[in-house]
């Protein structure tokens, strides 16, 4: 088994794996049907209403959405849309998209150098194996040893990059969830000066 030849670094490694992968997906989940996403003909209706105060028509479409996006119109119909309130509204939102990102961001960083570790501990390994004989009767016992160290690294590398593409795309969505809340609250802004 590739833990048992990986030794116990590849435990921590294990672990880590599966708390990439259940963070990834519980984010895909937000992303897809949490309420992470909009159209752009969505969000484009959205700021039309906005800008051009039909706010009955708009708060009863959003009345039973539970998105970002309708948490924010809400908010912006109830409170104004003030710069105060636009900033504490979007800085409300913001733990939703950004949800777990510090924890993928440290898996992507720690597993690299975990597996390195693993490699470093059983390189140790091999040449005190081969310091303890006078001489060397089997060079695999040295191989095997080494080439169980490299798992480790091997293991951390495929951690790192299965979770940088996921942590990649959600950043980019989270900062394009970001540019389509300052739009609504523009939107919100422009229609309480034109009126």
């Amino acid at each position: 088994m590739l833990i048992e030849k990986g030794g116990f670094v590849m435990l921590p490694l294990f672990m880590l794996s599966v708390i990439s992968l259940t963070l990834i997906l519980e984010r895909f989940w937000f992303w897809s049907f949490g309420g992470g996403q909009i159209s752009a003909a969505k969000i484009s209706r959205y700021n039309e209403a906005l800008r051009t105060e039909q706010t009955e028509a708009i708060a009863s479409e959003i009345k039973r959405k539970r998105t970002i996006y309708t948490s924010v119109i809400q908010a912006l119909l109830k409170d104004g849309s003030s710069d105060a309130v636009a900033i504490a509204v979007i800085e409300e939102q913001r733990p939703r998209f950004e949800r777990y990102m510090i924890a993928l961001s440290t898996i992507i960083t720690a597993s690299p150098l975990l597996g390195i570790l693993g490699t470093v501990i059983g390189i140790i390994d091999s040449f005190q194996l081969l310091g303890n004989q006078s001489m060397l009767t089997d060079p695999a016992d040295v191989a095997g040893g080494i080439a169980s160290a490299l798992l480790t690294t091997a293991a951390g590398l495929i951690i790192a990059l299965v979770t940088l593409f996921p942590y990649m795309l959600f950043r980019g969505w989270a900062s394009q969830a970001i540019s389509q809340l300052e739009s609504l609250v523009a939107s919100a802004q422009h229609g309480k000066e034109m009126k």
